[in-house]
């Protein structure tokens, strides 16, 4: 009885050092702290709230891009504007951005000097204690108590798991260490006391570039940043291990990296089908925000194999091609965003592969980022009558020429067993 009661003495008297600790780092570091607003220029309303933090003398505030991205992508249609700890309120300028880490830098007019968050040289320890900073719902600063779980593991982007409560409207705000040096930036929840930052390193380098040069245009900046992400994405991938997989008599890839995971199902457990369907899906379970309208950054490769005795040659041709119609391209945008898709249709059989393949690739190109396009594969085998194999891959902001090398793997890696 007295073990058990020292046990909870102990969690009573960390949650109170832990509190008062909180405390202090919201009273010394409030002036630094800010609710940042999205305004909307006609109505004069906010369009979108977050959290910021000063990491300079002379007014330069850190934030997340998504809580700035409108203004981003239409500066006429808003306005930037601080909420400050007093209540004073003020507008702000866009000053660059880290699209693919959700970093953005923008900065208020000021008097005199003003106190400032440091940003730590070193990551913290797994199990360290951090304080998350924002402004939750609209309702005010807190400060919320977490621990440091390291990096989560299923990202090609770093990204550190944080248990904590990290709400909408947190977004930008800092995560401290017990000296109040920032170690990460609110971006992301998964619910249950699951929140992700962005680690601290990531900021330390866009501020860096920041102080070597301004970018004269965000979206230049943006398109730089958008095709350097993909080029390294799509160049480790091609660069990995593929690895040959069973699907029915068919032969698919998967790839060797431990930020494109996969998943299968199947209606084996239903004699009944006309047809029998056997399913794989690997994809990144990740994208890049642009605005709300428009994701990038994804890949997704998807095969099905189909097969039946129950049904004649003709009408499964047909089931086989209703299949083929529902293919899209998995990121979200907008038609003022990409253009039309354009197709180019063949019938190719990959040089060292058994089988015999209708290829449909589809391309689509960014308006704003004329370099980069989104890009669908459909393979439909055409050598069998009563078995097929539909594989397919969309791939969401890439470069011509990684575009055309990733398509040649992918084909050359689909075969009949």
């Amino acid at each position: 009885m007295k073990a058990v009661f020292a046990i909870v003495l102990s969690v009573f008297c960390t949650l109170s050092w832990a509190e008062e600790q909180a405390g202090a780092i919201f009273k010394q570091w409030a002036p630094s702290l800010y609710q940042i607003r999205l305004i909307d220029n006609v109505s004069g309303e906010k369009s979108s709230i977050g959290s910021g933090f000063q990491i300079t003398a002379d007014g330069l505030i850190a934030t997340n891009y998504h809580v700035i991205s409108g203004f981003a992508q239409a500066p006429q249609k808003y306005q930037i504007q601080y909420l400050d700890h007093q209540g004073n309120k003020g507008e702000l300028s866009l000053e660059s951005v880290d699209v693919i880490n959700d970093l953005a830098l923008v900065k208020r007019s000021i008097d005199s000097e003003m106190s400032f968050f440091t940003i730590a040289d070193d990551a913290p320890l797994k199990g360290e204690e951090l304080f998350s900073l924002g402004n939750p719902h609209d309702l005010g600063m807190i400060v919320v108590p977490g621990t440091y779980n390291g990096l989560k593991k299923e990202t090609f982007n770093d990204k550190i798991h944080f248990t904590g409560s990290v709400n909408s409207g947190m977004s930008g705000g800092p995560v401290v260490n017990k000296a109040a040096q920032v170690v990460g930036i609110n971006v992301a929840t998964s619910g249950n006391q699951i929140g992700f930052l962005v680690p601290h390193d990531k900021l330390a380098k866009l501020f860096a570039e920041y102080k070597k040069a301004k970018p004269e245009s965000i979206e230049a900046q943006m398109a730089k940043q958008l095709m350097a992400n993909q080029e390294k994405l799509i160049g480790t991938l091609l660069e990995s291990e593929w690895q040959a997989k069973e699907l029915g008599p068919a032969i698919i890839p998967t790839v060797d990296v431990p930020f494109i995971r996969c998943w299968g199902d199947s209606n084996a457990d239903k004699p009944e089908a006309l047809i029998f369907t056997a399913m794989a899906t690997c994809s990144l379970d990740e994208d890049t925000f642009i605005d709300n309208q428009f994701f990038t950054g994804m890949i997704e490769m998807q095969f099905q194999y189909m097969e039946t005795e129950k049904v004649s040659d003709l009408k499964f041709y047909h089931l086989y091609q209703r299949q083929v119609s529902h293919a899209s391209a998995g990121n979200k945008v907008s038609k003022e965003d990409v253009t039309e898709f354009k197709c180019h249709h063949d019938i190719v059989a990959p040089s060292s592969q058994g089988i015999n393949n209708k290829s449909i690739l589809c391309t689509r190109n960014y308006k704003k980022f004329p370099d980069l396009y989104d890009v669908l594969y459909l393979g439909l085998s055409v050598d069998k009558d009563t078995q097929s194999l539909i594989s397919h891959f969309t791939i969401a902001g890439v470069s011509k020429p990684m575009a055309l090398a990733f398509t040649e793997q992918f084909m050359e890696s689909v075969s009949w067993n």
